[in-house]
């Protein structure tokens, strides 16, 4: 099946690149160009238009990675060509714009989002502990490492909950705080600055609750960790542990026990191997040999999924109806601290 399905991206920016540069490595997906708005130096075809890119590349989907407040529109007109979608996260700018884009492509069956943080390694092989049922059913998920959309994606993911009303209260606080990295790397700025911390409660009903804490630039501040928290009917996991009810008063703590090669004199290369609880393998590494970190394991599952699914042979990976909701409550989050209220989403039409 290699070669046989291929994709253009729409934008050429951060992440499209890493679609591009995991693509290369990928034995079944091929990137085919890029839509960019202005002709540049590209290590791929350059289409001026989606039009002109559909005529000539005719890709089999199109991967958009845009800004939310035009990303809308884009899918949109994918769809109306007929050509299946794999859009970045959130798909639009806010709740208005997340049912017009419904309205106008939920029925078609075509789109996709791209939410991948379920795929890392580590929250895989928490997903899959969650699901074996050795903390009973799942009641709470408490997320601090992530913001919006990802962290409501792992929370609802973990939790078992679809597309139910949240009813969130959220509040803010403000310190100071060293932020040593950013997306372009070491800042070498050693004064702390005003950080805003957000954090919310999310009802699901029937028992069901989420912890939503995310501090500013978190997600690569290396100053805060990053924590996770599933707590069940019969035990938690917390982090890479895991507390559960073995057998009549005997309650038992296991490791998830991740094996990375490369150190000391392991001789593989640095690479991630699997994920174990006890005995059992909860995950493991779909691309041993590629180095990858997790993120970019991920956009890799994503994209080899979202073209099996192209292709008849795989199961939607993310419908958009799912990242909609994730979006929904995300904006929730942010309306409850503004406002100081509590807020409840309603019953959407891709419920």
């Amino acid at each position: 099946m290699a070669g046989e399905t291929s994709f253009a991206l729409i934008g050429f920016g951060w992440r499209a690149q890493a679609f591009w540069r995991l693509s290369a490595a990928l034995p079944d997906v091929t990137c085919v160009g890029a839509v960019v708005p202005t002709p540049r130096a590209l290590p791929v075809p350059y289409f001026g238009s989606l039009a002109d890119c559909l005529a000539t590349a005719r890709p089999d989907f199109l991967v958009t990675a845009l800004p939310r407040a035009v990303n809308a529109e884009v899918v949109t007109a994918a769809v109306a060509s007929g050509v299946p979608v794999l859009t970045e996260t959130p798909p639009a700018s806010d709740v208005a714009g997340l049912r017009r884009l419904w309205d106008e492509v939920g029925g078609s069956g075509l789109v996709q989002v791209a939410e991948q943080y379920l795929l890392m390694p580590a929250h895989a092989a928490r997903a899959a502990a969650v699901r074996s049922g050795i903390i009973g059913t799942p009641t709470q998920v408490q997320v601090s490492s992530t913001h919006q959309y990802h962290a409501v994606s792992l929370i609802r993911g973990l939790l078992g909950v679809g597309h139910d009303p949240a009813t969130v209260r959220a509040s803010r606080t403000t310190a100071p705080l060293l932020d040593p990295q950013t997306r372009q790397g070491w800042t070498d700025d050693p004064t702390p600055k005003p950080a805003t911390t957000t954090i919310a409660t999310l009802d699901f009903g029937h028992g069901r609750s989420g912890l939503y804490d995310f501090t500013d630039n978190q997600s690569r501040n290396q100053l805060r960790f990053r924590r996770l928290l599933v707590r069940g009917t019969h035990g938690e996991l917390r982090d890479d542990e895991i507390v559960h009810l073995a057998a009549p008063r005997t309650i038992v703590r296991t490791p998830l026990v991740r094996r990375q090669t490369g150190h000391d004199l392991d001789l593989d290369g640095y690479d991630t191997g699997t994920i174990t609880l006890g005995s059992e393998v909860l995950y493991r590494n779909p691309y041993p040999g590629q180095r990858w970190n997790d993120d970019e394991i991920a956009t890799a599952r994503m994209l080899q999924a979202m073209a099996a699914w192209v292709r008849g042979e795989g199961q939607p990976p993310y419908p958009l109806a799912d990242g909609a909701q994730d979006h929904l409550i995300g904006l929730a989050i942010e309306e409850a601290a503004d406002t100081d209220r509590t807020v409840t989403t309603t019953t959407e039409a891709w419920a």
